[in-house]
């Protein structure tokens, strides 16, 4: 009995001093606390920015002068329900353009209308408008709509040119990416000339190459220099993410401002031609049994350019032996390895230029002059 009241004692004594540590400890903590009432507490003051930089300035007055060229383009696309027949408008996409003129022409990208019914146009001033489409050129990725709209709202863009562009120059794109609208960055000019092949085998030529963030949305809308003027279209990044890596492209001014007005004059880009037949899947196996590079001139149509000018396409004997006529190797000095790679070469002319191939004639190189034709 007497060693249970010892224990009972012990316990107690030592609950009694981890209540004297415990309140102890808490006096502590709150003599280190303000109190809150009566504090004269105030917000601190604020240290005056200064002047804005030469650079800032000039960005500020860049994006304002050029924010209300700069729209914000959604697409829809009508679906159909198989049971009740009834049609639907369902959001595709969403992208960026810019006014081409005064007349309500919008510039953008061909791939961020594609395959859509209908298209909306929001300007800077919130206002939305229906557009309707003028014209397109998918080997371009360029797209031309209108909208009806007052000289006042509209504000095209200065032109500028990129074949003088230089590498390491400033940059700046304005557009709508991820749907934040009228948004802008910066960068400089990467690299010159790039080309991209498109899953239809085509080839854009001269692309812009930079680092400006260009991001899903920022598709169709300007690439812009110093001096606020278009130097091209932003159309396409390199990201295994789909997100901005540092790696955007363009296309270049001055092949928008060759495509642009036959859109809108014509509804369609007629590009020049040689007036050969050529494909290219089976170019790429006769070149590779041939061990060669260029383009095999399959056929030469009587009437064309190419026939006046005698070039030669492929003759197959009475015994149903095939022998090679010419093969082109270079335009302009500039070398051809592919059917994509030519039609971008010819793309540098118009119609009615007389342009030099270079071909190879059963071994043998020569030159010969071929006046372009309207293509398809």
């Amino acid at each position: 009995m007497f060693r249970n009241y010892l224990l009972i004692s012990k316990r107690l004594i030592r609950s009694l001093w981890a209540g004297v540590i415990a309140t102890a400890l808490l006096g502590l903590v709150l003599a280190f606390i303000p109190a809150a009432e009566g504090a004269d507490v105030a917000p601190r003051p604020v240290t005056p920015r200064g002047e804005l930089a030469a650079d800032e300035k000039a960005t500020i007055e860049l994006f304002e002068k050029s924010r209300d060229s700069v729209v914000f383009i959604t697409t829809s696309s009508e679906v159909q329900d198989f049971w009740s027949r009834n049609t639907f408008s369902v959001p595709r996409g969403s992208g960026s353009g810019f006014f081409w003129d005064e007349s309500g022409h919008v510039v953008t990208n061909y791939h961020v209308i594609q395959n859509a019914s209908e298209a909306t146009i929001r300007l800077a001033n919130g206002k939305d408008y229906k557009a309707t489409l003028i014209g397109t050129s998918p080997m371009h990725d360029i797209a031309v709509l209108k909208i009806k709209i007052t000289q006042k709202n509209s504000s095209p863009l200065p032109i500028g040119t990129s074949r003088d562009l230089k590498v390491g120059q400033k940059v700046f794109a304005i557009g709508n990416p991820f749907g934040l609208d009228w948004t802008l960055t910066n960068g400089i000019v990467s690299a010159l000339n790039r080309s991209l092949t498109e899953e239809n085998g085509a080839t854009v030529e001269h692309l812009i190459q930079t680092n400006a963030a260009i991001n899903p949305g920022n598709s169709g809308g300007p690439l812009l220099d110093s001096s606020g003027r278009l130097i091209g279209i932003n159309t396409a990044i390199y990201s295994p993410s789909g997100a901005n890596a540092g790696i955007g492209f363009a296309v270049p001014v001055d092949t928008v401002n060759r495509v642009v007005p036959q859109l809108i004059r014509n509804g369609k880009y007629t590009r020049p031609t040689l007036g050969i037949e050529i494909d290219e899947s089976l170019n790429e196996r006769l070149t590779e049994l041939l061990e060669i590079k260029g383009v095999v001139i399959l056929r030469v149509p009587s009437g064309t350019s190419a026939s006046a000018a005698g070039l030669k396409g492929i003759v197959q004997t009475r015994k149903g032996e095939i022998i090679p006529g010419d093969i082109i190797t270079a335009i302009e000095g500039k070398p051809v390895d592919s059917v994509g790679k030519l039609v971008a070469l010819l793309d540098d002319y118009k119609v009615g230029d007389k342009i030099r191939l270079e071909v190879l004639r059963q071994g043998k190189a020569r030159e010969v002059q071929v006046v372009l034709q309207s293509g398809d």
